[in-house]
């Protein structure tokens, strides 16, 4: 498979990302009976959770399923939103990798591409 060739999944997830960020990466408590749904769709078929620490936020999205709730938290202690998945690392994840993604669906922790982890990273 070349670059260019890529997976509906991953042109819709992407086109998602990039169009609606903050809308895609924050649910509102009114909305989180519907993320609960989502999440648990990704844990009905028994997803196990990846090793994401290092990688690109982007990588989390073109790895979980793209029914999966994510929820993205910069914690530098800047409290910036994350607007822009390119721009971000992933520094801490929950579930714990092999885990399974149950129905609160993933949780990461990012810092800034350029900028180095906190030692006590908590999604």
């Amino acid at each position: 498979m070349t670059g260019r060739v890529l997976t509906t999944a991953v042109r819709r997830r992407v086109a998602t990302v990039t169009a609606g960020a903050a809308l895609a990466l924050t649910v509102s408590a009114g909305a989180a009976g519907a993320a609960g749904a989502a999440g648990a769709a990704g844990a009905a078929d028994g997803e196990r959770m990846p090793e994401l620490r290092g990688r690109g936020l982007m990588h989390v999205f073109s790895t979980v399923d793209y029914r999966t709730r994510v929820d993205v938290k910069d914690v530098s202690g800047q409290k910036r939103h994350v607007l822009w998945p390119m721009s971000w690392k992933v520094c801490s994840q929950y579930p714990a990798v092999g885990r399974p993604i149950g129905d609160e669906g993933v949780r990461v922790g990012v810092v800034k591409n350029g900028e180095k982890c906190p030692k006590a990273a908590t999604a």
